[in-house]
């Protein structure tokens, strides 16, 4: 049984904010399938970090519902070398965007955080009540302590101004629009550039970081933008809900799986010396499952849309 709607986005003005990014472009995407009127606004004429700005466009624009989806990211290389950059960027935008929205008297704010803000040794799956339950993961704390904010943040707003805000915690993401830089990319984009690399140049084998190990699971940003959708039309409370996928793989695992969307059939190696993060990243998915909402998009259906995507983005600017 399915949620009822409680908050139509028929006829609404929705800024999404991020649109650029990869769960940005995918609301946007999405969104084009609601009756609704959708805003966006690029960096270089707002940037987000800055408090003034982000007021003024807000007060004149006059959005009705708002999904923050907007963040500085990466993966565990990026959050090591870039901890102040990760911290104040984050606190910024999500400070900056959900303060402008209450004065500028939006309707529905929908903030997004991270599975990284659960304890590194937290139970699995990982409960919403997880939250602040024990130590961080030290490779991302950075970027934890400031989604950590911004979920907090919204419930205050709740709490004190009665302010319709709430927060979403999505499992890893991937998809169309993610970083493939190595030296910012999350795992499986980092894998898909790698074994393509090595492909198209006869390579032997592939670096993979860490000892494989780690399990995690993984969701498209297709079913994320679903999800989200869903949520600001049917969800109106408090706490963070969690958005997974409940498809967990192993890190060697989830190697082998890409592999094969790239069609690479060389040789893993393990870098064992390098960081593994948390053991497991596992969401427990009960609470949106009630409300009616699973994901639809398997790891390797998603995996081939990632790559798909991948090569038509390398074609493009090539």
């Amino acid at each position: 049984m399915t949620a009822p709607i409680v908050y139509p986005l028929a006829g609404k003005r929705v800024y999404v904010a991020g649109h650029r990014g990869m769960v940005g472009s995918a609301l946007v995407r999405r969104l084009q399938r609601e009756p609704c009127d959708i805003v966006t606004v690029e960096r270089g004429q707002v940037d987000l970090r800055h408090q003034a700005a982000v007021g003024d466009w807000l007060n004149a624009t006059r959005p009705q519902a708002v999904f923050v989806a907007a963040a500085t990211v990466g993966g565990i290389l990026a959050n090591d070398t870039r901890p102040a950059e990760f911290l104040y960027d984050n606190l910024v935008i999500e400070t900056n965007l959900i303060e402008a929205a209450r004065r500028a008297g939006v309707e529905k704010l929908l903030f997004l955080g991270s599975s990284c803000i659960y304890p590194r040794l937290a139970p699995q799956p990982m409960p919403e009540d997880a939250l602040l339950s024990g130590p961080l993961e030290p490779t991302n704390q950075w970027y934890a302590i400031a989604k950590i904010a911004g979920l907090k943040l919204c419930a205050a707003y709740r709490a004190q101004y009665g302010c319709d805000f709430i927060s979403a915690q999505p499992t890893n993401l991937y998809g169309p629009g993610d970083k493939f830089d190595l030296a910012a990319s999350h795992v499986v984009p980092a894998l898909i550039a790698k074994m393509h690399h090595a492909k198209v140049t006869g390579a032997p084998s592939v670096e993979i970081w860490g000892t494989g190990t780690p399990r995690r699971e993984f969701l498209h940003v297709d079913d994320l933008a679903d999800a989200l959708v869903f949520l600001m039309q049917r969800y109106s409370e408090d706490s963070h809900i969690n958005v997974g996928s409940g498809e967990e793989v192993s890190i060697a695992e989830l190697a082998r799986a890409v592999g094969e969307a790239v069609g690479f059939r060389g040789a893993f190696h393990y870098a064992a010396d390098k960081p593994d993060g948390a053991p497991r990243k596992l969401v427990d998915r009960a609470r949106l499952e009630a409300l009616g909402w699973r994901a639809s998009i398997s790891l390797r259906e998603g995996l081939d849309d990632a790559y798909r995507w991948y090569r038509a983005a390398a074609d493009r600017a090539a």
